[in-house]
């Protein structure tokens, strides 16, 4: 057992999307346990569905005092008022640390959770797609699409390091042919503006899909985002096969400028929830040769690995490593944000 863990427990975690809120707790091995999704949609506010959680996993006669709390979120935290940016859930974090009567709340954007866990996870927890060894000590990026677009990173600082939080899921979305530039001109003439958000996320991937078949004069097919991405669809409709080798391409250029734009010869990790699913289909996508396809930078950029996250949970590790840097800390105490 880590002593380090046992000042955090029990703590309440909880990653919120734009879709599910799912939620741990800490336990004295400082190990997360009792992982439940709830469906936000079910949920009038956070509150209630922290509440619905903690009753369900913790009857009220063996809830024991939280001793705190921390919440990867789907929002820029700015301050203390917070709004997810995809629902409708707005809150003030000091007054929900009093509603969970905790000494620390802390809240952070859900991939900055995600940044500070890629330090830590293991080779079995993460997979290489490209590139050489990571450096040492150096920068590290994440990105990951979901509901939306997540993009974080870690700058080391001693033995420490420090996440940046950021949303770069809304840089505008540049073209790197001439088939992505009539896409993306005919999509900036139905949005104001075209992010790499509106083609690299759930919604993102129905976007490419439908303008897809707009520009090839073919009646769209109402598919979901997980339709689209399905092998089976995708032999039957060259669009939908289009849409995801265009959406790995895509990832690629939104990766590789992050890479520049870091430093991250540590590495550029890939999370959310729909790379992972899409298996060796990633792997064999333009993902790699286009995330290396800078001109004179390319050598620099190959030495980059990248890596596909395959822990089903890695905000908790995140915001557990958060949580223990916090008690060991001289200024921790009462705080949030």
């Amino acid at each position: 057992m880590n002593e380090d863990h046992l000042t955090i427990a029990p703590a309440l975690i909880g990653d919120i999307g734009a879709t599910n809120a799912r939620f741990a707790l800490v336990g004295p091995d400082g190990e997360f346990q009792r992982v439940r999704a709830l469906a936000c949609e079910d949920y009038a506010s956070i509150e209630e569905a922290i509440a619905a959680y903690l009753t369900d996993e913790l009857p009220l006669t063996n809830l024991p005092r939280l001793e705190a709390a921390a919440l990867a979120i789907a929002a820029a935290v700015i301050g203390d008022q917070v709004t997810m940016t995809n629902h409708p859930w707005s809150f003030s974090i000091d007054q929900l640390r009093r509603h969970l009567q905790v000494d620390r709340l802390r809240v952070v954007n859900d991939f900055t959770a995600v940044a500070l866990a890629a330090p830590y996870l293991q080779s079995d927890q993460r997979r290489q797609v490209g590139g050489g060894a990571a450096q040492a000590q150096a920068p590290i990026g994440v990105l990951g699409p979901g509901s939306g677009l997540g993009v974080s990173g870690l700058v080391p600082s001693g033995r420490e390091w420090l996440p940046l939080s950021g949303e770069g899921g809304h840089v505008t979305m540049a073209p790197a042919t001439a088939r992505e530039s009539t896409l993306l001109d005919r999509m900036r003439a139905r949005f104001d503006h075209v992010s790499a958000e509106r083609v690299l996320s759930g919604p993102g991937l129905v976007n490419l899909y439908n303008t897809l078949a707009e520009l090839d004069g073919v009646p769209a097919v109402s598919y979901t985002a997980a339709q689209i991405t399905d092998p089976g669809i995708g032999e039957r409709d060259p669009r939908c096969r289009e849409a995801v080798e265009m959406f790995c391409a895509m990832l690629g250029t939104v990766a590789g400028n992050l890479a520049l734009t870091l430093g991250a010869l540590g590495g550029i990790y890939i999370a959310g929830g729909i790379v992972p699913k899409l298996g060796e289909a990633f792997a064999a996508s333009p993902f790699r040769r286009r995330f290396e396809d800078k001109g004179r930078s390319r050598p620099y950029l190959a030495r980059i690995p990248t890596y596909l996250v395959t822990h089903p949970f890695p905000a908790f590790v995140g915001l557990i490593r958060l949580l223990t840097e916090d008690s060991l800390s001289p200024r921790a105490g009462r705080g949030s944000g």
